[in-house]
């Protein structure tokens, strides 16, 4: 490594904070929103029937995935062309800006429809802005880092189960020191005032971090990053889609089995919440392990082998769990889900970074990540729904995972014949020179 290298070359904790500061900030927003979308629809969406208020509450919520691809094409070619830093750094200032009009917005009784409206806004924001997170982000640990790839990638979504854990505490905290009245009147705003706490040392961080090497040392910044993409990778781009599948699938189906269970199973609430917070332990402590494992055995064998047990036992499961309805049976369900989730999760940012070369990087992995999410993760609920009504049966969710699950085998299978084609040309490379 030159003298160079390593002058600019920022420490390996000091990079994941950095980067992965975003991600949390992301996806605890997201929790936040969740868990406290009945306060802000009596807030900002006030109708005579309580289930519209929620509906319209749920709706801007929605709303931030449909304008999450167009985030992914704009940031991710800003970081393509003009830097990884230049990306980061504007997507936590959206990140805030879109923090800071929920937390401080007057509720629909002292402005009337610009409450809902400006809503509507902060969350078209914050959707714009997580839509280029992960492929900025991501892209600037693999190319800090790339001996470490496996493993400093994996934070990415280790970050996330955090997120949701820290959402889960800030519910069950308010609920216990605050009445409903004060919930209802300004305590669900403290979360939101937090996360903005989060964002400025965020933003001071990256502010103070150096371009990766490798993309400093190209001769010249892509000028049409997404020309290119489009153009001549989109089979890098479907199968980066196709490897991402059944991740975000299992993801959003990890927040659905709970109100599967109290809804068509008419289980306690209460046990919905224990499972959901299991799951948050997993992917949180699990992910990252699972990281550092793959530096030693391959990613490849742990991903082939988190799909096969899926394939294996997850109609099993969720049969077991429909014949003993139990709070203990939803926890393991939720629990077995989360650990498949975290063998799988922990190994695809690095593989989906070494899909694409370092001028479309971003792009490539910003797309290809916020499509599947979109399409596959934010409609599995809906198209779950849909499923339990057509059939009648309890069983399914696991209907849907099987089906998204064969997207992801084959883009793994994709995935290893281009690893052999490209080890073979570095061969025949070697024995002509």
């Amino acid at each position: 490594m030159s003298k160079e290298n390593t002058a600019v070359r920022p420490g390996l904790y000091k990079t994941l904070f950095a980067t992965c500061i975003g991600n949390a900030l992301e996806w605890f927003d997201i929790a936040v929103y969740g868990f406290f979308a009945s306060y802000i629809a009596r807030a900002f969406f006030p109708t005579s029937d309580p289930s519209v208020s929620l509906m319209l509450a749920f709706g801007s919520f929605g709303v931030a995935f449909l304008v999450r691809p167009l985030g992914a094409v704009v940031l991710g070619a800003l970081a393509d062309r003009r830097g990884r830093k230049a990306s980061l750094l504007l997507s936590i200032n959206l990140m805030m800006i879109g923090g800071a009009i929920i937390t401080f917005m007057p509720g629909y009784q002292s402005i009337g429809l610009a409450a809902p409206l400006l809503i509507l806004l902060a969350r078209l924001i914050q959707g714009f802005s997580a839509g280029g997170e992960f492929g900025s982000s991501t892209a600037f640990l693999v190319e800090h880092f790339p001996e470490r790839r496996a493993f400093i990638a994996s934070w990415q979504f280790a970050t996330q189960g955090a997120s949701t854990l820290l959402a889960s505490a800030f519910g069950l905290g308010l609920a216990q020191w605050l009445t409903e009245q004060q919930i209802a009147d300004w305590g669900w705003r403290i979360p939101f005032a937090f996360g903005l706490l989060i964002g400025p040392v965020g933003l001071y961080i990256r502010r103070n971090i150096h371009e990766p090497e490798s993309w400093r040392q190209q001769t010249r910044p892509p000028a049409a990053p997404l020309r290119t993409l489009f153009a001549s990778q989109k089979t890098l781009l479907l199968t980066a889609i196709g490897l991402m599948v059944i991740s975000t699938a299992i993801n959003y189906m990890l927040n659905y089995v709970p109100t599967w269970a109290t809804r068509t199973l008419a289980l306690p609430a209460s046990a919905a919440y224990g499972a959901t917070l299991v799951a948050g332990v997993i992917l949180t402590v699990v992910t990252p392990l699972v990281g550092l494992c793959a530096e030693r055995i391959g990613r490849l064998p742990l991903m082939w082998g988190s799909l096969g047990m899926l394939a294996v036992t997850i109609l099993p499961a969720f049969w077991l769990m429909s014949l003993h309805v139990t709070p203990l049976t939803l926890i393991a369900l939720v629990a077995w889900m989360a650990l498949l989730k975290s063998v799988y999760f922990a190994t695809v940012p690095s593989l989906m970074a070494d899909l694409f070369p370092i001028a479309t990087r971003a792009s490539g992995m910003a797309i290809s990540y916020n499509v599947a999410v979109t399409v596959f993760g934010g409609f599995a609920p809906f198209i779950c729904t849909l499923l339990i009504s057509a059939t009648g049966s309890h069983l399914a969710p696991s209907y849907y995972l099987m089906s998204v699950s064969v997207l992801s085998v084959l883009a793994l299978y994709n995935t290893r014949r281009r690893d052999h084609r490209q080890s073979r040309k570095t061969v025949e490379r070697g024995t002509v020179s």
